[in-house]
């Protein structure tokens, strides 16, 4: 006697129906993002010397690259709020 294993039907519907082809875009651009900053990490992680007016530093080059993307978005923001704050006053006046 043959035993005969059968394999389940895939019903093309459904797979069409649950396809989702933008999560499945989001989810590269997501895993390409991680690896490039998984990378950034990597190659800027030497020592350097930063000089300041009072003293000097000798710091991981990522630190001094994420605290000045950092203190630029905070200083960017802070000048948006004074300019929407100017507007809303001339326009009152």
């Amino acid at each position: 006697m043959r035993f005969r294993l059968r394999r389940p039907r895939v019903d093309t519907e459904q797979l069409q129906e649950n396809w989702q082809p933008k999560l499945y875009v989001r989810i590269v651009v997501l895993a390409l993002l991680v690896a490039y900053a998984i990378a950034f990490v990597i190659e800027n992680g030497r020592h350097v010397h930063v000089h300041f007016v009072l003293g000097t530093a000798n710091v991981r080059l990522i630190w001094v690259v994420l605290l000045s993307l950092a203190l630029g978005l905070v200083v960017g923001i802070l000048l948006a709020q004074l300019e929407r704050r100017r507007r809303r006053r001339d326009s009152v006046d």
